[in-house]
């Protein structure tokens, strides 16, 4: 789904903070080793736009593990269903699950964050994914 150009737009909402909208463009690449790189440019309204790296890979029918720039250790990702499940840890002990809904064209998808500290949700984002193109494979 992220191998090409995908586009993100949502709403990130923080308890004791107003909502504000979050957008970045990413741009996917399938390793000749199958690692998916994806690059994304994140645009969060009042704040300064920043880069974020994910690099995932298969170890498993249906299950995933790789790094993402944000993230403290390794990112976790389960196929459940027609769902993914994506769980890391970000710096401030925060704890993050996100799910990603492909639709059923595979040119969109549904993404729901939620971020908890001690159990509790501090803040929830819900966003729209879109492909835009797709590019070739690269080698390492």
């Amino acid at each position: 789904f992220f191998e090409g150009r995908t586009e993100t737009a949502g709403t990130m909402s923080v308890v004791m903070h107003k909502p504000y909208h979050v957008t970045n463009v990413g741009r996917g690449t399938i390793r000749a080793d199958g690692t998916l790189l994806l690059v994304q440019q994140v645009l969060a309204e009042g704040q300064p736009s920043k880069e974020r790296v994910w690099r995932i890979h298969q170890i498993g029918a249906g299950k995933y593990s790789g790094t993402m720039t944000e993230a403290v250790g390794p990112v976790a990702i389960d196929e459940v269903g027609n769902r993914y499940r994506f769980r890391f840890t970000l710096k401030g002990g925060f704890s993050a699950e996100q799910w990603l809904t492909p639709s059923s064209d595979g040119n969109s998808g549904l993404s729901i964050l939620t971020i908890r500290k001690f159990g509790l949700i501090v803040a929830r984002s819900i966003s729209t994914i879109r492909r835009t193109s797709q590019l070739a494979r690269v080698s390492p």
